[in-house]
């Protein structure tokens, strides 16, 4: 049998914990307290996703690796599912007001649309949204 994972933690680190907390709060995210101190903060993402956002310091104690320089270098790409072509837009456009900087301009392929930005530490996030009916139709 295949392995499956119940959940998935993704740990980001980030340089200031209280901007980037207010920065997803903002976006609409929630965040668990229960795992939440001075140096991490629980962002929800669905019910079993959720992003351990980092201070440097405290991620530097789960790696050896260098940080990636996220202002020359992707270490990831971390793409969302939206419910509608609208809630893309929405949620992009509210990333941007609040400090994200753009990554991509949308992009239309009929039966997805995506559309990316940077956080505020140079994290690149896609949202997007897939029409499962179109993809069934050919």
């Amino acid at each position: 049998m295949a392995f499956q994972s119940k959940n998935i933690f993704i740990n980001i680190p980030v340089k200031d914990l209280n901007k980037s907390f207010k920065f997803f709060q903002e976006l609409g995210f929630d965040f668990n307290p229960q795992f939440s101190d001075e140096s991490t903060a629980s962002m929800i993402i669905s019910d079993n996703i959720f992003a351990m956002l980092m201070v440097e310091d405290r991620f530097k104690e789960f790696t050896k690796k260098e940080i990636s320089d996220t202002t020359t270098s992707a270490e990831a790409i971390f793409c969302l599912s939206a419910e509608n072509r609208v809630q893309v837009d929405e949620l992009v456009n509210k990333a941007l007001a609040s400090g994200a900087k753009p990554y991509s301009e949308p992009q239309d392929h009929g039966f997805m649309y995506i559309w990316g930005f940077q956080d505020l530490d140079g994290h690149i996030w896609e949202i997007a949204y897939m029409d499962e009916s179109a993809i069934n139709q050919g």
